[in-house]
C-alpha cells in the first residue's frame, strides 16, 4: 500500500516537472532555438544589459525562459519523481520531511500562481508523508 501511495506521488511529480518542461519548450521555442543557434555559452545574461529597450525586453525573455525551464523547479522535481520511484519499489520509504517540503513549497506556489495546477504537487507531498507515517512500504515477497 505504501509503495502504490509513493508510486502515485512520483507519478504526480514527474507528470508536473515534465508537463511544465513541455510547455515552456512550446512557448519559448524561439528564445531556445536563438540559444543553440548563438551557443549556448551566456546565452541567458545574468546581469542587465546596458542599450535600447529592445536589447532589455529581449534579455528579460530570455531570463522569462530559463527560469521557467531550465533553471527551475521543473528538472529537480522529475528527478525527485525518479527517486522516489525508485525508492518505492525497493520498498523504501521517502521521509516525512521531503512530502512536507513538497506539500508546503506546492501550496505557497499555488497561492501564488492562481490558477495553476501547483497544488497537485501537495497531494504528492501528502501522499508521502501519509506512507512515511505508515513505515516502511516493503514491496510483497513471494516465498521469502
Amino acid at each position: 500500500m505504501n509503495s502504490r501511495m509513493l508510486r502515485w506521488a512520483s507519478g504526480i511529480m514527474i507528470a508536473l516537472g515534465a508537463g511544465h518542461l513541455s510547455v515552456v519548450v512550446l512557448t519559448g521555442w524561439a528564445q531556445i532555438s536563438d540559444w543553440v543557434r548563438q551557443g549556448l555559452w551566456a546565452a541567458v545574461p545574468f546581469l542587465g544589459t546596458s542599450g535600447d529597450t529592445a536589447q532589455l525586453v529581449e534579455a528579460l525573455r530570455d531570463k522569462a525562459v530559463f527560469w521557467a525551464g531550465p533553471g527551475g523547479f521543473a528538472v529537480p522535481l522529475v528527478l525527485l519523481g525518479c527517486l522516489t520511484w525508485h525508492l518505492a519499489g525497493r520498498g523504501v520509504t521517502v521521509p516525512a520531511g521531503v512530502g512536507w517540503g513538497v506539500a508546503v513549497w506546492s501550496v505557497v506556489g499555488g497561492v501564488v500562481l492562481v490558477p495553476s495546477p501547483f497544488f497537485l504537487g501537495a497531494v504528492a507531498g501528502a501522499l508521502i508523508v501519509l506512507a512515511a507515517r505508515r513505515g516502511v512500504g516493503a514491496p510483497t515477497s513471494h516465498g521469502s
